[in-house]
């Protein structure tokens, strides 16, 4: 499933957040970088299971693209914890 939001955020503090959050805030369920670029993320997880963010946009309002087979609802959350971009 693919999952969207847009943030305030830089690349770089999404990616960050999303290696603490993956890593700490779902152990039952958590997922290690495997790949990592400037705009984008590759986690691995239970199962060889994969989550895939990329980010796009600048100047004040970034969209994440997460996709993921298993982790629909743990990246819902993850998403769910990055500040709105102002409209």
């Amino acid at each position: 499933m693919v999952h969207l939001t847009t943030t305030s955020l830089s690349a770089a503090d999404v990616i960050a957040r999303a290696k603490s959050f993956f890593a700490e805030r779902i152990p039952h369920n958590a997922a290690y970088p495997e790949k990592e670029g400037p705009s984008y993320l590759t986690l691995r997880g239970q199962g060889g299971e994969e989550i895939a963010l990329a980010i796009f946009g600048a100047d004040g309002a970034r969209q994440v693209r997460a996709s993921t087979l298993f982790f629909d609802q743990a990246v819902e959350r993850f998403l769910a914890t990055l500040p709105e971009a102002a409209s």
